[in-house]
């Protein structure tokens, strides 16, 4: 009966079924019609859906953290690797790191600087110049890298996540039109079914009194 279950589903680059519209409710439920096995799969179709487009959005506000915290870490390290090779800071200063960081003139100086303890709770520290910086990569494992190298992995890390976001964004909307969709054919097979139902009451009236006049 259902086209949902046997015809090849259209997907998305992701692998996510593109939900069929159904234009023509009597022809998509075929000669013997059972418009309730076709809500319970319609219902089951729009639970997947919202499942999915829950997890995705959870991991859109993942990264959507994750991203100015590796740009953060990313204009820093750039910043010191500037330092140590003697440029000026201005030329880096994309995130106006010279407003919170102190005694920065010169490489070999120690950097006063004050760093987060937690969101309301901040230290002030004196940096000494070095080319070694210690990055956490989750999972509570922390691994030092020199300067170029951390560089070269947040750069890495940031392209990533923003690449990652754009297609997680990209499935949300197109999950959601299915979902629309979804709710379309719901409503087209319901309403089907109930002028379906009143035109089966009215025959069945019109020939009862038909029979009722014969006799």
């Amino acid at each position: 009966m259902s086209k949902l279950a046997t015809d090849k589903q259209e997907r998305n680059p992701r692998g996510i079924p593109k939900a069929p519209f159904i234009a023509d409710v009597a022809e998509f439920l075929g000669p013997d019609p059972s418009p309730e096995s076709a809500l319970k799969e319609f219902q089951a179709a729009l639970a997947k859906y919202r499942y999915m487009d829950h997890n995705l959005t959870q991991r859109r506000r993942g990264l959507e953290d994750k991203i100015p915290d590796i740009k953060k870490t990313l204009a820093m390290v750039e910043f010191l690797q500037e330092r140590r090779e003697g440029k000026s800071s201005s030329e880096g200063g994309e995130d106006d790191l010279d407003d919170d960081l102190e005694g920065g003139d010169g490489a070999g100086k120690p950097l006063t600087t004050t760093f987060e303890l937690n969101d309301t709770l901040y230290a002030e520290a004196q940096l000494e110049d070095t080319d070694t910086v210690y990055l956490w990569l989750g999972a509570n494992v922390m691994l030092s890298y020199k300067l170029p190298a951390a560089i070269s992995l947040l750069r890495s890390k940031l392209e990533s996540a923003q690449s990652s976001l754009a297609t997680v964004i990209e499935d949300l909307e197109f999950l959601r039109e299915q979902i629309t969709v979804m709710e379309v054919n719901t409503a087209r097979v319901y309403n089907w079914d109930v002028k379906r139902r009143r035109e089966l009451r009215e025959k069945e009236a019109k020939e009862g009194k038909v029979e009722a006049k014969a006799g």
